[in-house]
C-alpha cells in the first residue's frame, strides 16, 4: 500500500518549509513497502548546524499551523547535526552535509519509490 494521501500532504508542507530556510537535496521516499511503522521519509541536509536547526523549527512551525502536527518523537535537536522528526505517518531527516555525505539514506532507500515533491521557484525569494 502505498503512502497515504495526509503522509503526502505533510511530505508536501515540510518540503516548502524545508526550501524556504534553503534546504538542498531534498527528498522523499515512500517506504510503505519496507517499513510497517511509517508511509514515507523526507531527507534534507544544510551546510551548517544553525541551518538545520532553523530548517527543523521552520517544518514544525509550519505542520503545526496548517495541521496541528506535532512530533511525537524529535532527536538530535541540541547538536543540530541530524534531526529526526517522528510524526508516525512522516519521518523527517534534516541532516548535515558531512552527515548527509556520510549515512547516505538515499543510497539504502534506493529501491523505495520517490515521492515527487514542489521544487523552489529559481529566483523568487523564498524568505
Amino acid at each position: 500500500m502505498p503512502a497515504s494521501e495526509r503522509a503526502v500532504e505533510l511530505l508536501t508542507a515540510a518540503a516548502e518549509a524545508a526550501h524556504d530556510k534553503k534546504a538542498e537535496n531534498v527528498l522523499a521516499f515512500d517506504v510503505s513497502e519496507q517499513l510497517a511503522i511509517t508511509d514515507a521519509f523526507l531527507v534534507a541536509s544544510a551546510s551548517n548546524d544553525r541551518q538545520v536547526r532553523a530548517i527543523v523549527d521552520a517544518i514544525e512551525d509550519k505542520l503545526r499551523e496548517d495541521f496541528d502536527a506535532k512530533p511525537v518523537r524529535r532527536e538530535g535537536a541540541r547538536e543540530g547535526r541530524w534531526v529526526l522528526l517522528d510524526y508516525l505517518e512522516i519521518v523527517i531527516h534534516v541532516q548535515h552535509d558531512e552527515e548527509r555525505s556520510f549515512y547516505s539514506l538515499e543510497r539504502l532507500w534506493r529501491d523505495c519509490p520517490v515521492i515527487p515533491l514542489p521544487s523552489p521557484v529559481p529566483g523568487v525569494p523564498t524568505d
